[in-house]
């Protein structure tokens, strides 16, 4: 759809809702809407497309409403997106509160556990040096800031696994992590990084004077990049996690152990009905202990 036919399907859905009406009166007298307001719009739009396209909706349903929501309502547009809505997608499609759950639980739950766990494991060169990292040591010019440290180490504990058919060689955690986030100097050739880049599913790109001192993230997806507007690792890898559904992609296979407790136990999303590997299930009853 085009911006027009956006905006026309979004207010005819709005319009036919008593409910609808009010998000109407509320946006014209402030510009604005209120958290309870913006709610009931999606819960509006979110019923109207799984009613036409399903329980997941495909992409491009999901765009076309997110469009039209930015469209009909300017004043809602997200000002550091290319469009207006990447954000607002993904919210469209799991609400506000689970759409807020890893910036608001990872650092302050789970980063402390997933440590916690990890120092208990027996010696590990690659372990070591991300533990080392998050003692925030100014020497440590080669290691990722304290947040990426943290999410690597929940990739450690979630290694890749052969799976299918296939016969795969099996990586090494270290070498997974290569498929989640990359690392590039500032000054150096995005287009050529970009050239050789060789996965389809989304990676994180971290650009900066060194590891621990991001100026930049970009999500590559497809040999693209796509600019987050994340300034920290923790909010960088919310928006990675969420282009998956944003833009309907699979999770990359040496990280899916690794994306499916993130999605589960973090977001909450599907649980019960995703696939979880006997590691996913231990490793999240045994970090959930004490949580209320």
């Amino acid at each position: 759809m085009d911006r027009d036919q956006a905006r026309q399907m979004v207010e005819a859905v709005l319009r036919a809702n008593p409910k609808g009406e009010e998000v109407f009166m509320e946006y014209d007298k402030t510009k604005t809407l209120t958290d309870a307001k913006r709610k009931q719009m999606v819960n509006i739009l979110v019923a109207d497309m799984i009613e036409t396209h399903g329980r997941i909706p495909p992409s491009s349903a999901r765009t076309n409403y997110a469009l039209g929501i930015v469209t009909l309502f300017p004043y809602l547009q997200d000002p550091y997106s290319k469009n207006g809505y990447i954000d607002q997608d993904f919210t469209m499609m799991f609400g506000d509160e689970v759409s807020s759950k890893f910036l608001a639980k990872w650092p302050t739950f789970f980063k402390p556990k997933v440590i916690s766990d990890c120092r208990t494991l027996g010696p590990n060169q690659y372990v070591e040096e991300l533990l080392s990292a998050l003692e925030l040591q100014p020497d440590n010019i080669n290691g990722w800031d304290s947040d990426m440290s943290a999410i690597l180490l929940l990739l450690h504990l979630l290694p890749p696994t052969s799976r299918g058919q296939k016969k795969t060689a099996k990586i090494s955690s270290a070498q997974a992590a290569k498929h989640l986030v990359r690392y590039l100097q500032e000054g150096a050739s995005l287009t050529t990084f970009l050239e050789r880049a060789e996965t389809r599913q989304p990676s994180l790109l971290c650009i900066g004077e060194q590891k621990n001192k991001i100026a930049k993230f970009y999500i590559i997806i497809d040999q693209k990049a796509v600019p987050c507007k994340a300034q920290t690792s923790v909010a960088a890898f919310d928006e990675l996690f969420k282009a998956h559904f944003v833009f309907s992609l699979p999770y990359d296979e040496a990280l899916s152990n690794f994306y499916t407790f993130v999605q589960t136990t973090v977001y909450n999303i599907d649980v019960g009905n995703a696939k979880e590997s006997p590691r996913v299930k231990e490793l999240g009853a045994r970090l959930l202990q004490g949580d209320i």
